[in-house]
């Protein structure tokens, strides 16, 4: 397995602008470092989130695309202004705080698309996205719709990341669309820091079916370190 467990220092942590306690102790902070690693590992083209908030998965991208020096493109989509689960928040000071540490820390590799997911599909050619980040609003319908709408964009053998797939709570309705998908497909899962799915629905190149393979080592050496 040629998967490297990759030393880090993120520099979202040491910016004033953000909580730091949100990112290193919020509900994706146990995923940082698997998601540089895996970013370091394959080496995307087109990162697009869906859904960024305080922006904890966005600069853990960014910052494998700068450390790793990659010929990458981080997307960073949200309205910053909440939903029903994170609760409406009017998102200019988040908004111009991520914006702020993003042209400081990753000129030329983050980018900020303000506006709703379905708005920003235009602005990616089909098959261009190498990897996909959902982690809008989390009924069940919105994240089929999430998935259903960029699956297009989504290039081949690209990875799609499902955050929240263990919450059961409410309405929240991810773990059900996961299920469903993960039956039919190549994936991972972190059980940790609300659950973590990572898919290949357009196909897994032998590098990735190798890693798969060690996957419980894999699994397991990131649930010790979040």
């Amino acid at each position: 397995m040629d998967w490297e467990y990759h030393p880090v220092r993120f520099a979202a942590d040491h910016a004033p602008e953000l909580p730091l306690t949100y990112m290193t102790n919020g509900a994706w902070s146990g995923h940082r470092r698997f998601a540089y690693d895996l970013v370091r590992f394959a080496k995307p083209r087109l990162i697009a989130e869906l859904g960024t908030l305080y922006g904890t998965s966005f600069f853990s991208f960014c910052q494998a695309v700068k450390d790793g020096n990659l010929p990458a493109r981080c997307f960073a989509v949200d309205t910053w202004q909440g939903d029903m689960h994170t609760g409406y928040y009017g998102g200019d000071p988040i908004y111009e705080a991520v914006q702020s540490v993003t042209l400081r820390e990753f000129p030329g590799i983050g980018y900020l698309v303000r506006s709703h997911f379905d708005q920003a599909l235009a602005g990616f050619p089909d098959g261009s996205v190498d990897l996909l980040h959902i982690d809008g609003y989390h009924t069940y319908d919105a994240v089929l719709h999430d998935y259903t709408t960029w699956y297009p964009k989504l290039a081949e053998n690209g990875i799609v990341l499902f955050h929240d797939i263990v919450v059961r709570l409410g309405d929240f309705g991810v773990y059900r669309l996961w299920e469903k998908l993960s039956g039919g497909h190549p994936h991972l899962q972190f059980p940790h820091s609300n659950g973590l799915g990572v898919l290949f629905p357009k196909g897994c190149p032998p590098t990735f079916q190798a890693l798969l393979a060690h996957k419980d080592e894999l699994v397991a050496h990131y649930i010790d370190r979040a």
